[in-house]
């Protein structure tokens, strides 16, 4: 947790604002709170290979503090706000890494994207080479979508937590969740399909 000098944590709109004056207290404490939670975020959506993830966590921050004067005062969820850049520069990697090679064999660090963790169910589903069309798929949705997908699936949180950081009510919630679920699965039978249809 960030903290003024007098001790006292920043609340997520002192942070706003803060962010939106330039102030350096708050970009420490946007950083503090979200540093750990953005690099989990980008090992999910590009694998775990430290060189590749730093220099996204980077751009990410950069993006950020570039942005971050824009930041609305009202109804702006910071970790929401955050995935989205975060999503948006994997999926921009994504396809540059991986445009020539969508139906050959994929690298190693590909196939371990969702396996970083091996008592993580969701990580057991994702290993092997079906992990590489995991992260095509999720680079070519839409990043509110994937950041609510990863928050339930992978990082476990209850749908209670989902609305406290991306806003929305409880059914809206549920909502958006079912649809990026269909989404996924749409996407991801059809790049099967034409998996298939190419073997």
């Amino acid at each position: 947790m960030s903290h003024h000098s007098n001790g006292q944590v920043l609340s997520e709109a002192e942070i706003v604002l803060g962010l939106r004056s330039g102030c350096p207290v708050a970009w420490d404490a946007l950083c503090d709170r979200f540093g750990n939670r953005v690099w989990a975020f980008l090992v999910r959506l590009v694998g775990a290979n430290e060189d590749v993830v730093g220099d996204l966590f980077q751009e990410t921050f950069l993006a950020a503090f570039r942005s971050g004067r824009n930041l609305r005062v009202e109804g702006t969820r910071l970790w929401s706000w955050l995935a989205q850049i975060t999503h948006n520069l994997a999926a921009d990697h994504w396809r540059l890494v991986y445009r020539d090679r969508r139906y050959g064999r994929l690298p190693t660090e590909a196939r371990e994207a969702f396996a970083t963790d091996l008592e993580d169910p969701v990580a057991r589903v994702f290993q092997g080479e079906t992990v590489a069309a995991v992260r095509g798929v999720l680079a070519g949705m839409a990043s509110d979508a994937v950041a609510v997908l990863v928050a339930k699936y992978v990082d476990g949180h209850s749908v209670a937590r989902i609305v406290e950081e991306f806003g929305g009510t409880t059914e809206s919630v549920r909502s958006r969740i079912a649809r990026a679920r269909r989404d996924f699965k749409s996407r991801f039978d059809r790049l099967s399909a034409e998996r298939q249809s190419m073997s």
